[in-house]
């Protein structure tokens, strides 16, 4: 496997904890090939830190030199640098790596401005000002903690979850192209709450806060996974999604060295742990826990059909039948409607195929699932005139975020009396806030190349899928290209509850082939993959977005 070049540009810990130490355990953890760049020596132990001396400007120039010449980076991570010399040093670096005509270097920050233990300080007021000047407007990512955003800014620092938001945008505002603030050494409650701004996404990401001791070295294990895993081709908010499984998994395996706190450690295998996915939100506010799906998702086959009149000859086939049937009924089909005659065409339509499921034998009868037309659906089940427990819905992540605070409350309360949710997926970061939305179901996809949606993700492929299935709290449903038996075979053993069919099983002017026929060969393979036996979850997924692709957030 190729190890792609991480830059650390940082202190020595001489008490092993962090710095370039955790540094180097964590590339090591992530499969990427560290070049550990002194900044800066420290004397310390595991009780504190008693001296700080940063390198002299040639040296550090003179290591940079070094590996210019051999080990072009892909990413550069900074630590402790401690002089406004070092600083300078680094910008001509990064100068003149963006002028050598190859690819661009993209510059992580974790602005170490101070010992979390003893609380020595490590920057006065001219080397915050370089951090402004020469290093933020460069910055792919700054990680700080609350306490080192407040001194970026020149502000106090956030006294409760509320301020954290804006903190992070003023720190944009100086030119970083996304900041995470860290807040795990922050008493905010059963969380750990780390707060991320990105091109990509934004929101809290939360895990349980874990009651260990040794903690010394998260900020540089954060820092140091996120770059690694930038390095590794991520766009930034996956990254910080790996960076805080990792990070939480290092704390979980940390270890006493001398009488006070000692370092965290580093699981490598922390990617396919399923009990380091974090939860992502939507607002400002963090999401509570979750209790899982109200009910259960069944296992098979799932079609996606564009109207009522295409559900019929699939619900009318011979058994077996489907596990679920979704009406994605798009406005651009009916042009001749007005906005009102379109919704009350959509409630037809979903009122003729829910009475055709409901004729069908219990053992037979598929899920009906609603694509979007989220608000024509709530308000149903606030009127009463849809049963929640007898209809899902289906919501893509941009859905999602445009139901804003109100709406999604509102699909909160019709998922606690039995209101199926089924949401779309296709980066960490998404997986993350899907989770968050206690679904019945997450889609992984697209699993193939696919022509039904325009969309900038490369297809997850088998891999992916493979991932998604072993790491997702609920069952995970493969969507996407999926035009051949073979396909259907291939997802049913990846561990995914459901394959999901659109074109394949569309009907066909002039078929030889009746749509129960392929139906019936579709169930053939997907038994065969089921029996299968299933190949191992991945250790890492694969980026599946170009860091210069832009999609909502």
């Amino acid at each position: 496997m190729h190890r792609p070049v991480l830059w650390s540009v940082a202190g020595n810990d001489s008490g092993g904890g962090a710095g370039l130490s955790a540094d180097a355990r964590a590339a090591e953890g992530c499969a990427v090939h560290l070049c550990p760049v002194v900044a800066a020596v420290t004397a310390q132990n595991s009780l504190g830190v008693q001296r700080v001396v940063p390198v002299a400007p040639e040296v550090l120039d003179a290591q940079l030199a070094a590996l210019a010449t051999d080990l072009r980076p892909a990413v550069i991570k900074t630590g402790l640098i401690g002089s406004v010399d070092g600083v300078a040093v680094l910008a001509r670096w990064l100068d003149r790596l963006d002028a050598d005509g190859g690819p661009r270097v993209r510059l992580v920050i974790d602005p170490v401005l101070g010992a979390s233990a003893g609380g020595a300080v490590f920057a006065d007021a001219a080397l915050i000002d370089a951090y402004r000047t020469h290093l933020l407007p460069r910055a792919d990512l700054v990680t700080p903690n609350r306490r080192e955003a407040a001194r970026l800014l020149g502000q106090p620092e956030a006294q409760s979850l509320a301020d954290v938001p804006a903190q992070a945008a003023a720190l944009r505002a100086l030119g970083a192209e996304a900041v995470c603030i860290t807040g795990g050494d922050s008493p905010d409650g059963a969380d750990a709450l780390d707060w991320l701004d990105t091109p990509h996404a934004f929101g809290w990401l939360a895990l349980p806060r874990l009651d260990v001791r040794h903690t010394h070295g998260t900020g540089c294990t954060f820092a140091t996974t996120a770059a690694s895993a930038m390095a590794r081709g991520f766009v930034t908010a996956d990254a910080l999604v790996l960076a805080k499984m990792a990070t939480t998994a290092g704390l979980a395996v940390g270890h006493a060295a001398g009488q006070g706190v000692g370092p965290v450690g580093f699981d490598a295998g922390f990617a396919a742990d399923p009990r380091w996915l974090p939860r992502l939100g939507c607002d400002e506010v963090p999401v509570s826990g979750t209790s899982g799906p109200a009910l259960p998702w069944p296992v098979g086959l799932y079609a996606i059909v564009d109207a009522a009149d295409q559900a019929t000859p699939l619900l009318a086939a011979a058994e077996p039948a489907l596990c679920a049937l979704q009406l994605r009924i798009k406005r651009a089909s009916h042009p001749a409607l007005d906005d009102r005659a379109f919704a009350a065409e959509v409630r037809a339509q979903i009122d003729r195929t829910l009475a055709q499921a409901a004729a069908m034998p219990t053992a037979a009868r598929p899920v009906i699932v609603v694509n979007d037309h989220h608000a024509l659906v709530l308000d149903a089940i606030e009127a009463g005139t849809i049963d929640p427990a007898g209809i899902a819905l289906h919501l893509g992540q941009e859905d999602v975020l445009a139901l804003g605070p109100d709406g999604r409350a509102q699909l909160a309360s019709a998922q606690v009396r039995g209101l199926r949710l089924g949401v779309s997926s296709h980066s960490l970061w998404e997986l993350c806030r899907a989770a968050a939305l206690a679904p019945a179901y997450i889609a992984c996809g697209p699993v193939w190349a696919t022509t039904t949606k325009d969309m900038p993700w490369h297809p997850q492929g088998l891999h992916n899928l493979r991932w998604w299935a072993a790491m997702s709290p609920v069952p995970v449903v493969g969507i996407g290209g999926l035009l051949e038996l073979a396909q259907v075979e291939a997802v049913a053993g990846s561990g995914a509850a459901c394959a999901c069919l659109v074109r394949a099983l569309a009907s066909r002017p002039g078929e030889a082939e009746p749509v129960a026929g392929r139906l019936v060969a579709a169930v053939a393979a997907w038994d065969a993959g089921r029996a299968a036996p299933r190949r191992p979850a991945p250790d890492w997924p694969q980026p599946s977005l170009d860091p210069s692709d832009a999609v909502s957030a």
